[in-house]
């Protein structure tokens, strides 16, 4: 999972009840980690993005808050920047301890029609986030971001996955909200389904397309993290790279109707070969399993989602796929 990346904390907070199936998911970094972001897609909902262009002056941010409630969930990274400055973590600004301006970039998928009107994330869904993160196992399915997820036809969640990779640790968390299908109907095979042991027996049978309305307004998020020492510009490689893996997962993707957003969190702690060839190389060979792991993440987030409000996950329509 993505917090096998040492340093690195996951947490959700998330309503799913009659009225409400939304929520918000923090990938922290409280000590912070060299950032960048990648985005695709015609209908992105952002904050903070301009900030980790290559050229623009802070080089590090505190966490990435992933939410969903389309643009008003956006306001849930104000709660996580109220828990990180209470920690005085950020951007000195001062010379007392607690001057300091948390960095935290964010971005939001579209799930308002899970929810009654008016319930969506706030400040307290970040805030809440932050206090159940941990280093630990991460949650995946119908929890944070992926409460109200829809991914085509089905039920989206959140997934996790990660990569050992001559001597570094590539991780991913994805929010998986695809416009596109991930799976072929013909066969039940999800698409990105070559690019793991996920631990289940495929179904090699046709299944029926849910008659679930489709909102057309959708996108994928999510987070790299790496612990190598990357500079800006070789992080928004790996965040370039990752949007393959939502390519690989998902058909068709990044269309007028996603906003894909992935951010990329470098924690800096083993370093790339001095040597310029060697180090292009080692970067291109994170890049390759930042791809995978992406698209392996969002392949967990199709399998761990279960039918909420009202839409059919993918165990309803091949559940001995995902039996034990």
């Amino acid at each position: 999972m993505i917090t096998d990346v040492p340093g690195v904390l996951v947490g959700h907070h998330e309503r799913v009840e009659p009225g409400w199936a939304s929520g918000t998911t923090v990938v922290l970094v409280p000590d912070g980690a060299t950032g960048a972001v990648d985005q695709r897609g015609g209908a992105p909902g952002t904050r903070e993005t301009d900030l980790l262009l290559p050229e623009n002056l802070v080089q590090r941010a505190n966490a990435v808050c992933l939410s969903g409630g389309s643009a008003y969930g956006l306001a849930a990274a104000d709660g996580v920047m109220r828990w990180l400055a209470e920690r005085n973590h950020g951007v000195r600004v001062g010379a007392a301890p607690h001057e300091v301006v948390p960095i935290v970039p964010a971005a939001v998928i579209f799930d308002l029609p899970r929810s009654d009107w008016g319930n969506r994330p706030d400040a307290a869904f970040g805030y809440a986030a932050c206090e159940a993160a941990t280093a630990g196992p991460v949650a995946q399915g119908c929890v944070g971001a992926g409460a109200g997820a829809q991914v085509g036809s089905l039920k989206g969640g959140v997934g996790s996955a990660s990569e050992a990779l001559d001597g570094y640790t590539v991780g991913a968390l994805a929010v998986v909200n695809a416009a596109g299908e991930a799976v072929s109907f013909d066969t039940g095979l999800p698409f990105a389904a070559d690019h793991g042991d996920f631990g289940v027996a495929w179904p090699d049978r046709p299944g029926e397309k849910p008659s679930s309305e489709r909102t057309m307004l959708n996108t994928t998020i999510g987070v790299v993290a790496v612990d190598a020492a990357l500079s800006k510009a070789e992080c928004r490689r790996l965040a370039v790279a990752a949007q393959d893996g939502v390519a690989r997962a998902v058909r068709p993707a990044h269309t007028m109707f996603d906003g894909d957003t992935v951010f990329t969190l470098a924690t800096g702690a083993r370093e790339l070969p001095s040597d310029e060839r060697a180090r292009v190389i080692a970067l291109d060979a994170l890049c390759a399993a930042a791809a995978r792991v992406f698209a392996r993440a969002m392949v967990h987030g199709l399998l761990a989602a279960e039918k909420t409000a009202g839409v059919p996950a993918y165990r309803d329509i091949w559940p001995e796929a995902v039996e034990s």
